[in-house]
């Protein structure tokens, strides 16, 4: 029996511009399971860290349910969300950006024990730091440092440590590895494992690197304009996976066989996403898929199971109701 310790529901997440209303998530839902991994991957813009964010409620949705543990959390007040961050922590995407300069490595780890007052005292505090800079590889003598005085590997692995600093169930890990040489990438992923089989996390991996999130993730999401376009097993997204988009970004992925490299040609997309203040009818892929029809202009396709752990929202894989009787699409 499956052990659910995150149910997103119909989630949204609108800005108003002066231009109209952008639809950065639109009706978003998956499941994820207590110690596994989920990555979202997608072009850039798609929403997929404005879907992490909005999870935590560091951006408060427009619309959907967030349950986590059999509860809502978008109906809880401000100080019964500070509580929840100790169950729920985000690793931010730029190492360089997010941690706070005038601050030494030994006091950016321990704010948030010192914030969510879990080691009111000092000495304790800083045994507790001791320890998480030897979970995450951190040498002692780098105590004192600052983070200028640190490289993009080392920063981020602050950063971890002060995620796990509350003892978290639930991280997002927002492209925690893409501001990184790709030297580091791996020994910050292969840690990430590490840890999760340690303490047993449970993580929702945002990405563009679709090899990597390969290696990372029980289960993969390819979201596209604000929307979830395909979701299932990682090796059925990559050996049996339906919907364009989805072959499309799978065949970006470089080849390390020079023979098998040669031979496969990666699909080009027509055109630029459209944008999402005015996104298309119906299908919102639709303006770039070679295999678009009238009806994907008219009706938008569900996200539909299609298999064991497996949902694509495609028409030509659904046909809609009431077509299938004329023969459906393709």
């Amino acid at each position: 029996m499956s052990d659910t310790i995150l149910e997103v529901k119909h989630l949204k997440k609108y800005f108003n511009t002066p231009k109209g209303t952008l639809h950065a998530v639109d009706d978003v839902s998956f499941t994820l399971e207590r110690g596994k991994t989920l990555g979202i991957v997608g072009e850039s813009g798609c929403g997929k860290s404005t879907t992490g964010r909005a999870i935590l409620r560091l951006i408060e949705p427009t619309a959907g349910e967030v349950i986590f543990n059999g509860e809502d959390i978008t109906k809880k007040n401000k100080e019964q969300m500070r509580l929840l961050r100790r169950e729920m922590q985000l690793i931010f995407q730029d190492p360089y950006a997010s941690l706070d300069p005038r601050k030494t490595v030994s006091e950016i780890i321990g704010e948030p024990l010192k914030l969510q007052k879990l080691i009111p005292d000092a000495k304790k505090r800083a045994e507790r730091v001791h320890e998480l800079m030897e979970v995450v590889g951190l040498a002692d003598r780098l105590i004192n440092t600052y983070p200028h005085e640190l490289d993009g590997g080392r920063r981020q692995r602050i950063g971890i440590a002060r995620a796990l600093a509350v003892n978290p169930e639930f991280i997002v890990c927002d492209e925690p590895i893409s501001a990184l040489d790709v030297s580091i990438q791996a020994q910050v992923v292969n840690m990430l494992e590490d840890l999760q089989r340690e303490f047993g996390l449970t993580y929702l991996f945002i990405a563009h690197d679709l090899s990597m999130v390969r290696h990372i993730s029980n289960r993969i999401g390819v979201m596209y304009l604000g929307k979830l376009v395909e979701v299932g097993d990682s090796e059925e997204i990559y050996q049996n996976h339906l919907h364009p988009y989805t072959e499309a970004l799978l065949s970006s992925v470089p080849l390390p066989d020079p023979e098998l490299a040669h031979r496969s040609e990666p699909i080009m997309l027509q055109g630029d996403i459209p944008s999402p203040i005015d996104p298309p009818s119906g299908c919102r892929f639709r303006t770039r898929c070679p295999y678009a029809t009238q009806l994907c202009a008219e009706q938008e396709p569900p996200l539909t199971e299609v298999g064991s752990n497996h949902a694509v929202a495609c028409h030509r894989v659904t046909p809609a109701r009431g077509n299938e009787e004329k023969g459906g699409i393709l």
